[in-house]
Formats: structure tokens, C-alpha cells, sequence
């Protein structure tokens, strides 16, 4: 009787300890969870680099070598790129942030000139300011203009009970100084936002570039280190989880990559021939929201039809046709020759994935995704097929 208390309680203790390791174990990775995720997009940078340095290898040039010459060339021919292209990048962006508020005033008046006023409807703001007289408003207002005591101006004594007349609140005095001190002060706070997320954004980037290159350089050390961590006798099925969600993110990888080259290319001169304002920052965004599926190029898309309306209603329809026709060229004919192969994940899967990681993760949680969504699948698919017909595996398609 006691020996089973004791195997109780034992037991008891041991599920209690599970789940304390768990909830600090999951504590831990949310206070981490920046580094995590970028360290995720230097795995998937690093499978493309390898990709590149595997071909290399096969002309004799190690592997030490072909990774850093691989990556910073990329480097070197976007920045490049960019010093060349950058002066029209700045005239054109400065461009499109005072014209697209002016996009969108003329967007709204026309709607609700076509819908009767639905905005302001919407808003609650459709005739409240007009219903009174010109020149009124409420007792107080008036009185205070007039410099007559309002109701508001007195208060009961917590002491004796008696309403007495509050005094007049000063405001604080303002000079030159104070206001000089205000301003540098929240200059100085501005500026170091700006720059503790400057510095951030330089830290992840030379994060996943330096993972990229030591990751492509052996990723063999790498991939035994994992198999450690795994019982000897789930490694080869994890091996072979591994092994195809490698093949799968990498080839994935590279089509996103040549998709985001041509549909920006594209984009910018199909903006240019159709004369829109800011063609060529616009259709930089189209090229680097498509990493994002489904939800990016609709968010490229906004901002190039809100500056059609600058010009007319019919130039922003032309544009939303023109951004139609390139997705629709890009998933039936662009996507397909590029990737024959790949993981069919459900749209609507997809789009619940991207918006649970953006709400919890913000931006980089929207880039990481469908990568991650497609790694799950891989890994449920390999899973299940394990336990039903085994060396069966479903052909699958990104």
C-alpha cells in the first residue's frame, strides 16, 4: 500500500515537473522569439545558398569558398542595384508619400459620390456637424466665449460643503527654453528608437547572412547535431522528415526568389507604360511582398491603385486589371514552369497561418509563414504515411 502511494506520488511529481519544464521551455521561446525566427530565415537562405555551392562544387571550387563568394555577390549586386537605381527610388517615393493622401481623399469623395455619402455614413459623421446653425453650440461653450461662469466653473467644499468658485486654471508657462528643451528631448527620444531599430535590423540581417554562409559551408555537422538530440530509434524517420522538408523549403525558396525578380520587373514596367506616379518604388514592393503568397500581392497592389486615382477612376480600374493579369500569368504559367513539383497546402490553411503568425510574431512571423506551414505538412504527410503504408509518400506541390 505504501509502495503504490509512494509510485502515486512519484508519478504525480513527474507530470507536475513536465509541465513547469514546458511552460518555462515555452516562456523562454517567447522571449526569444525574435532570435528564433530569424534564425528560421537563415536556415531557409542557407538552403538556397547550399543549392548554389552544391553546383559549384561539382566544378571543383570548395565549399569554404563557393558559400561567402555566393553570398556576397548577392549582396554586392543588390547593393549595387540599388546605388544605381536609388535616385529615382528617392524622387519617386518622395513623390508617393504626398501623393498618395491626395489618392486617397480623391478615392474617398469618389466613392461617396457614387454610394450617397456611405462613408461618412460609416463613420457616423454624415450630418451631425450640419444640424445646428452656424455659429452655435452647447451653454457652456457659449458662456465661455461670452466670459460668463458656467456650471463647470464651480465645485462643492469637501469641508463644508459649500459650492464655491473654482480658480481659474493657469497654463503652465511656456518660453523659449522649455519649448527648445521639449523639442530636444523629443527629438532625442525619436532618434533613439529609430536607432535601437536600425541597429536591430542590421544585427538580423548580418544574423542570416553569416548563418547562411557557415550552414551552407557543411550543413552535414549540422543535420548529425540534430539526430542526436532524437532517440537512436526515431533518427532514420527523422532523417527522412528532414531530408524532404530540405528538398521541398529549398526549391520553394528559389522560385519565390526568381518570382520576386520578374514580378517586380514586370510590375514596374507595366506601371510605366500605363504612366503611373512612383512606377518604379511601386513595383519594388509588388517584387518584395511576393515572399509573402496570397496576402502580398494584395497589399502591392493598394497603393498602385490609390495613385491611379491621382489621375483619374479609369487609370486606377487599368490598374487593378493590370495587377489581376499578373497574378493570374504568374500562378498558371510562371509558378508551374518553375516549380512542377512541390506541397499543395489548402489557401485557406494558408491565409489562417499567415495572419496567426503576423498577429502573435508581427512582420517577420508573416515571412516565416508558409515556410513553417510547409514544414508541418511535410513532416504530419511523412508521419501519417508511416503509419499507413510505409515508402508510399504523397507527391506534393508549393
Amino acid at each position: 500500500m505504501n509502495g503504490t502511494g509512494a509510485g502515486q506520488r512519484y508519478d504525480a511529481f513527474r507530470i507536475a515537473t513536465m509541465v513547469l519544464g514546458f511552460f518555462v521551455a515555452l516562456l523562454l521561446l517567447w522571449q526569444i522569439r525574435t532570435l528564433v525566427l530569424t534564425v528560421f530565415l537563415g536556415v531557409l537562405f542557407a538552403l538556397a545558398v547550399s543549392a548554389g555551392v552544391d553546383r559549384l562544387e561539382r566544378w571543383r571550387v570548395p565549399r569554404g569558398i563557393a558559400a561567402p563568394l555566393i553570398v556576397f555577390t548577392f549582396v554586392g549586386l543588390v547593393a549595387a542595384f540599388g546605388g544605381w537605381i536609388g535616385p529615382t527610388v528617392r524622387q519617386q517615393t518622395m513623390e508617393l508619400r504626398t501623393k498618395l493622401p491626395e489618392a486617397v481623399g480623391k478615392l474617398e469623395q469618389w466613392v461617396e459620390s457614387r454610394g450617397g455619402g456611405i462613408i461618412a455614413t460609416i463613420t457616423g459623421l454624415a450630418d451631425d456637424t450640419t444640424s445646428a446653425p452656424a455659429g452655435a453650440g452647447t451653454g457652456a461653450d457659449s458662456a465661455a466665449r461670452a466670459g460668463v461662469d458656467t456650471v463647470a466653473d464651480f465645485l462643492p467644499d469637501s469641508a463644508s460643503g459649500a459650492v464655491i468658485k473654482q480658480a481659474p486654471t493657469k497654463p503652465a508657462p511656456t518660453t523659449l527654453r522649455d519649448r527648445l528643451l521639449a523639442q530636444i528631448g523629443g527629438a532625442g527620444r525619436q532618434f533613439l528608437h529609430v536607432l535601437g531599430s536600425t541597429l536591430a535590423v542590421l544585427a538580423g540581417i548580418l544574423l542570416v547572412i553569416f548563418l547562411s554562409i557557415y550552414l551552407a559551408i557543411d550543413p552535414s555537422v549540422y543535420r548529425r547535431g540534430l539526430l542526436h538530440l532524437v532517440p537512436r530509434r526515431l533518427r532514420g524517420q527523422t532523417e527522412e522528415i528532414l531530408s524532404a522538408i530540405v528538398v521541398t523549403l529549398r526549391k520553394w525558396l528559389v522560385t519565390q526568389l526568381i518570382a520576386m525578380i520578374v514580378i517586380g520587373v514586370v510590375t514596374t514596367v507595366v506601371l510605366m507604360a500605363l504612366k503611373v506616379r512612383a512606377a518604379v518604388p511601386l513595383g519594388i514592393l509588388a517584387g518584395l511582398l511576393e515572399f509573402v503568397p496570397n496576402l502580398g500581392p494584395v497589399l502591392s497592389s493598394l497603393p498602385a491603385i490609390a495613385m491611379g486615382f491621382v489621375d483619374s477612376p479609369q487609370k486606377a480600374l487599368a490598374v487593378a486589371i493590370a495587377y489581376v493579369g499578373i497574378q493570374f500569368i504568374e500562378n498558371h504559367l510562371l509558378i508551374p514552369i518553375l516549380m512542377k513539383q512541390g506541397l499543395n497546402l489548402p489557401p485557406a490553411l494558408t491565409i489562417v497561418m499567415q495572419s496567426l503568425m503576423a498577429l502573435i510574431f508581427g512582420v517577420l512571423g508573416l515571412l516565416v509563414a508558409v515556410p513553417l506551414l510547409a514544414a508541418i505538412v511535410i513532416a504530419t504527410q511523412i508521419l501519417t504515411n508511416h503509419e499507413g503504408a510505409p515508402g508510399a509518400m504523397p507527391a506534393t506541390k508549393v
